[in-house]
């Protein structure tokens, strides 16, 4: 017998010996441990378990905003008087607009539109106070022209008609749950799903898959693991590990930005475990029909794409259309990112989320029993 069959031999019979009552607790404890090690041992997991949260709470809030300010915008005063110069100076004066300066005519200010080196054209005629004035805006980007053209006729009505503003300013205007209207608010209990998706869904897909092309499955294969403790023992690693990472968030989240959780903080976890439950049963269930790493990571990216454009993490899915907004009832994406946002922002109880809790538990037992069934243990 050469050396490679003996290192084979040995290490089947430690693990058919190790392993022999791995149906009970005691083989789901050795396979833990195992999980553990590998991670240990892998040189880039540890590095991307502790950097990837920390990089994701403190630089993506930032850059996921979807505030409109930086709105380059360009004057064609027609009047030429000292009344619409003022106006033009409020416009310059303004936090919200980069002014670009005036331009002799519409035409040429039309030409910086269509070359993006301007978004809003103001055109102020002789006759202003009575015809008004022309606000052009691009509008490829929808949310940025109809937002920027409302805030420069905010500020033209407010300059042209005194009345007006007078009575607006006499209006009070109570901001619920987010007084600052601070988007990052908004954002960071929605960027937990991202962390809870990449954490347990990708991982576990690519853990077993991985163990398929270095063939050491086959060596679990012959010793009496039964299938749902195998799935478990993939499973739980990265449960610990989501919980891991949902904690290293919320305490970026009160240090970096001093946003605390409003409502319960053991439904925070609780969602997050149902989350990271349909996610790391839907990376098995991938894996357990992909034969390559790169079968697995294409499937993945495709569903993962789709749950989260979906899902109402960046838009209100109110405003999909109807056969869109149907997808939203079996996106559980879309019942975490709701449920989040109302204990974590709006200080919601179980009572206000039961729903969105009850939704999560049964597609996620629904995937966990979807897990174990196509996994399929070869003697």
């Amino acid at each position: 017998m050469n050396i490679n069959n003996f290192k084979k031999v040995t290490k089947h019979t430690f693990l058919r010996e190790g392993l022999g009552g791995a149906s009970g607790l005691g083989g789901l404890r050795f396979l833990i441990q195992k999980e553990f090690l590998q991670i240990r041992r892998n040189s880039f997991l540890p590095k991307l378990i502790v950097a990837f949260p920390i990089v994701i709470m403190c630089v993506m809030p930032w850059v996921m905003n979807q505030e409109v300010k930086s709105i380059r915008v360009e004057v064609v005063d027609n009047a030429r008087t000292t009344e619409s110069q003022q106006l033009v100076h409020k416009v310059e004066a303004s936090n919200y607009f980069v002014f670009k300066g005036q331009k002799p005519s519409y035409a040429d200010a039309l030409k910086d539109v269509e070359k993006s080196k301007a978004d809003i054209v103001l055109v102020v005629p002789r006759d202003y106070l009575e015809k008004g004035v022309l606000i052009a805006a691009n509008a490829v980007n929808g949310t940025k022209g109809s937002i920027g053209s409302s805030y420069l006729a905010q500020i033209v009505t407010a300059y042209a008609m005194p009345d007006v503003a007078a009575v607006q300013s006499k209006v009070s205007t109570l901001f619920l749950y987010n007084k600052h209207l601070d988007y990052k608010v908004f954002m960071i209990p929605a960027l937990f799903a991202i962390l809870v998706m990449l954490m347990c869904g990708f991982l576990p897909a690519l853990n077993i898959v991985g163990e398929k092309e270095a063939g050491t499955i086959e060596q679990i294969n012959v010793t009496p693991v039964s299938k749902w403790t195998f799935i478990l023992a993939k499973l739980i690693p990265y449960w610990i590990i989501a919980l891991f990472v949902l904690t290293v968030c919320l305490l970026l989240s009160w240090a970096v930005y001093g946003i605390t959780c409003q409502g319960p903080l053991g439904l925070v976890y609780l969602l997050v475990m149902l989350l990271a439950l349909f996610f790391s049963s839907f990376g098995l269930i991938v894996s357990n029909y992909s034969d390559t790493m790169q079968q697995a990571i294409f499937v993945m990216w495709f569903f993962v794409v789709m749950l989260l454009l979906l899902s109402g993490l960046f838009t209100p899915t109110r405003s999909m259309p109807s056969w869109a907004y149907m997808t939203t009832y079996v996106n559980p994406m879309h019942y975490f990112i709701d449920a989040i946002r109302t204990v974590f922002v709006r200080g919601g109880t179980l009572q206000n989320i039961l729903h969105q809790v009850l939704a999560l538990a049964a597609v996620g037992t629904v995937m966990a029993t979807w897990a174990v069934a196509s996994y399929r243990k070869n003697h």
